[in-house]
């Protein structure tokens, strides 16, 4: 399929952009079926807005520091850990974790 340079219409600025034919071949590699709504420069200040440049709605997730159990090495847990129990880093977590059956 051939594709041709299209001119739409911003919907959050009004302003014109162009919808390239690349830009259109990509969208089409994809299998996105709907033109883009927004500028690059609203979609670059709609993900800023959202705190992430990953895409909507997908926000990093808080991690918390802490040391591993087993061997002492600092780590990152996507939850904050608890007095008493222990944390591993993902190393000593393979060694300990209970084997999963499929």
């Amino acid at each position: 399929m051939s594709f041709v340079d299209k001119s739409l219409k911003c919907s959050e600025c009004g302003a014109d952009f162009t919808f390239t034919a690349s830009e259109q071949e990509f969208f089409a590699e994809k299998g996105y079926t709907n033109e883009p709504k927004r500028c690059q420069v609203c979609r670059a200040a709609r993900k800023a807005q959202n705190g992430n440049s990953s895409g909507y709605g997908q926000s990093r997730r808080q991690m918390y520091p802490a040391t591993c159990s087993d061997c002492g090495k600092s780590t990152e847990l996507p939850f904050e850990p608890r007095d008493g129990r222990p944390v591993y880093c993902r190393e000593c977590y393979s060694k300990v974790k209970p084997a999963t059956r499929y």
